[in-house]
């Protein structure tokens, strides 16, 4: 009785603790945020300190515009200076062409020296006081300043250089996580294969075991069912940690905490349909868009306005002056009897550039050396990006024959194994030839898998290739919470 009671109680408890599991499973489940490729890359967009720092360096540059118009305004500055003589300048007067001596009106010949001494024998007059004050406002501005003003431009070049800076970084991020999500839905179906290649084991195992047990099945035959059953268990375990992995990758691009449960709300299977659509759409020839290809090209209009604001080094400056002080001196005790006097003036002060030795020159040449090194290189880059562009077209045109290969296979290869499973249930095919059906449906189905992902990898890159990505498409409009 006691017993009975104690199988009821463990019994109940199991099934709370069931209960208990299955609920916490579905909460998790629940709390989990299944994001599509667009969301993702939203986020991303959103989140990304990559992106953030890529925005500040626009932001910077601006600013240093800003402080290039700041030069056009007046610079007005307020300031004063105190001394104090230590010692009095001495002036001396020859008043010989007066008639009289230096100092008492002897003459020259006779009072030029004394008798009894080597010091002149006449006295200097000191001249200054000792104290000195002055304090007041001193402003100028450029009038005529070519040179400043083409540096404006050139302020502006800079900025567009950051802005494709920008775009380069968002266009990149844009393919890291595409790329990112497709091996997230390669490690999921992967997992689902290995995982019905093991159930598969497992039932094959449990069907050998009955067979054994009633004569059926020989015991070479179950250990080798047993012992298959635990070769496939490791790549269980691997295709989880591929999961995590991804999934961790994919929190870090989305710049979201590693906390939040994140899964995917698509599969490989789903681009399937879309991807002819896409091969005929492609423009080989539009290569426009492509990053490389434009920040040189902005490069190159920099370095030509830098020509230009090296040129009008040669150009003359003018620019106005004012000041507005007040001065005061006095003898004795810094701070007694002051009196300020104000002055003020107004001015101009025309700066025209003669000789500096060749510098201007050799500035100017180098400035165009190098633009025209840039031509050079952009033909190589044109090139080099067509070449590219041509090998990723017949890459994902190869990735998708094969994707058509790969599902034909994996058809043939379900159906033979449900043969094989029937023919060996009723003993008309052998154990070896069950497991040879189940290698080839697990090989069929991955390759299948691993073509998709190939073709989706490809065209992102593409994608990258050619900078055609639509940015304004992923304006945030799933709102997440950090």
């Amino acid at each position: 009785m006691i017993k009975n009671k104690v199988s009821v109680i463990l019994l109940a408890l199991a099934s709370v603790s069931f209960s208990s599991r299955a609920v916490a499973e579905d909460n998790a489940i629940a709390d989990t945020l299944y994001l599509s490729l667009d969301q993702c890359i939203e986020i991303a967009l959103d989140k990304n300190p990559t992106i953030k720092v890529a925005d500040m360096k626009i932001q910077r540059v601006d600013y240093s515009k800003k402080e290039i118009i700041g030069q056009l305004f007046p610079d007005i500055s307020f300031g004063g200076t105190y001394s104090r003589t230590l010692a009095k300048q001495t002036m001396y007067m020859n008043l010989s062409s007066f008639g009289g001596g230096a100092t008492g009106g002897n003459s020259d010949e006779n009072a030029a020296t004394d008798e009894s001494s080597s010091k002149p024998a006449n006295n200097g007059i000191k001249v200054g006081l000792d104290n000195s004050y002055q304090v007041g406002f001193t402003a100028a501005m450029p009038i005529i300043a070519p040179q400043l003003w083409k540096s404006i431009s050139l302020s502006n070049a800079q900025i567009l250089q950051n802005v494709e800076s920008a775009r380069a970084s968002r266009l990149s991020l844009i393919n890291q996580v595409q790329n990112t999500y497709y091996t997230l839905l390669l490690a999921k179906d992967s997992y689902l294969v290995v995982k019905q290649n093991y159930d598969n084991a497992v039932f094959t195992a449990a069907i050998v075991e009955g067979n054994y047990k009633v004569g059926a099945a020989s015991e070479y035959e179950l250990l080798r069912a047993k012992v298959q059953v635990k070769n496939v268990e490791p790549d269980l375990l691997q295709s989880e940690i591929a999961i995590k992995q991804a999934t961790l990758q994919l929190k870090v691009l989305m710049g979201i905490d590693i906390e939040v449960p994140v899964s995917v709300a698509s599969q490989l299977s789903d681009y399937q349909q879309s991807m002819y659509e896409t091969v005929l759409n492609i423009n080989r020839s539009d290569i426009s868009g492509n990053t490389d290809l434009r920040a040189l090209d902005l490069q190159t209009d920099y370095l030509k306005k830098a020509v230009t604001v090296q040129k009008m080094s040669w150009s003359p400056t003018l620019a106005l002056t004012a000041n507005y002080h007040w001065t005061t001196m006095n003898n004795g005790t810094p701070f007694k009897n002051l009196q300020w006097n104000p002055y003020s003036s107004v001015g101009v002060t025309l700066s025209i550039p003669i000789f500096q030795g060749g510098q201007r020159i050799y500035k100017v040449k180098q400035a165009q050396v190098a633009v025209n090194e840039l031509g050079f290189q952009r033909e190589t880059l044109e090139r080099s990006i067509r070449m590219q562009v041509d090998l990723q077209i017949d890459n994902i045109s190869k990735q998708v024959k094969q994707i058509d290969t790969n599902e034909a296979g994996m058809q043939e290869a379900e159906k033979a194994y449900s043969i094989i499973q029937k023919s060996y249930q009723i003993g008309a095919a052998s154990f070896l030839d069950l497991r040879d059906a189940e290698l080839a449906l697990t090989a069929s189905k991955l390759a299948y898998y691993q073509a998709i992902y190939n073709y989706l990898v490809a065209n992102s890159d593409l994608q990258l290739l050619l900078g055609n990505a639509d940015i304004e498409k992923y304006q945030p409009s799933y709102k997440y919470k950090n």
